[in-house]
């Protein structure tokens, strides 16, 4: 009798701006094994872990992507030190991770269906994915959300609806920020993850798995998600005005 291949839990590290010593790196993979422990009866279950120094603000953003059959859990936080945001980003995952088995379970298809959430994300025309792939090798987030126009009606439609989840959010909706605001977010989230995403997911599909993050990561860091945030809206706005007619 020939037994199936064991499946790996695939990990990938991907470090911007700062030198993550190989010690370090084995011991943060060391702090995954109840990660994959939990994942051990999916097909597929590879993760990608940015770690980015911010050299302006001097603190360290952790992204968390967990690629499943049919979705991705995406899940950020910053702090001043890598280990303490991994801690935190870590536990948001397993968080989701369980929230996402229910939902295959069907536990919370029902109140998903009520709240108005759970519905797909679809693009009014469609879109250049070779356009996206060239501006995010290029960096050039311009050129991405150009690219990802088609999205913005629907996906600001449904960050509405899931705004609701959070109060404190939806408090500060019309004064400290707008939906606009965590519409932004969540494109931020798609340009800074883009290359980790599934293939075998739609765009529609893996852009909606990034509402959840996103409003989180406003909630957490409000003062500087918002900064980030407009920094990125006056760059779009000055570009839009640079390519108008004189």
């Amino acid at each position: 009798m020939v037994s199936a291949p064991e499946r790996k839990f695939k990990v990938e590290f991907d470090v911007h701006q700062f030198d993550l010593p190989a010690s370090e790196e084995q011991r943060l993979r060391d702090s995954l094994d109840s990660l994959s422990r939990q994942v051990d009866n999916f097909p597929i279950a590879d993760l990608h872990v940015m770690l980015e120094h911010n050299a302006r603000s001097n603190d360290i953003t952790v992204m968390l992507s967990l690629i499943l059959p049919g979705t991705t859990l995406v899940t950020t936080e910053r702090d001043q030190g890598s280990v303490p945001a991994f801690e935190r980003c870590l536990e948001s995952l397993i968080n989701n991770l369980q929230a996402y088995k229910d939902q295959l379970g069907n536990v919370a298809e029902q109140q998903k269906t009520e709240e108005g959430t759970h519905r797909e994300l679809h693009a009014n025309v469609p879109i250049d994915t070779a356009a996206l792939d060239a501006a995010v090798a290029a960096e050039d987030y311009t050129a991405f959300r150009q690219g990802t126009y088609p999205f913005e009606e629907d996906l600001s439609k449904l960050v509405g609806r899931w705004v609701q989840r959070y109060p404190e959010l939806e408090a500060q909706l019309g004064n400290r920020m707008q939906i606009a605001d965590c519409v932004e977010k969540v494109f931020l989230l798609a340009f800074n993850s883009y290359e980790s995403r599934p293939e075998a997911v739609a765009f529609g599909s893996w852009l909606q798995s990034l509402i959840d993050p996103a409003l989180k990561a406003i909630q957490r860091h409000p003062g500087d998600e918002l900064e980030m945030i407009s920094l990125a809206r006056t760059g779009l706005a000055a570009e839009e005005d640079g390519n108008r007619p004189r």
